[in-house]
């Protein structure tokens, strides 16, 4: 059991880091947009939030 709990922390892990690498993969030729959408940062922090809640949830199970 024990291992199954490092097992899923590693690869929560990973995946945390894969999204925060996916934030720098910016292109440098493209313009960013002008105005941001406030409903899609909405969405990208609740999305975040449920990710922190469903780690939290399993780690602790």
């Amino acid at each position: 059991m024990d291992s199954m709990r490092i097992y899923g922390f590693l690869f929560i892990c990973f995946f945390l880091l894969a999204i925060l690498h996916l934030g720098n993969a910016q292109d440098m030729i493209a313009p960013s947009p002008a105005v941001s959408d406030s409903k899609t940062i909405d969405q990208g922090i609740a999305y975040v939030l449920l990710l922190v809640a469903l780690a939290i949830t399993y780690i602790f199970h």
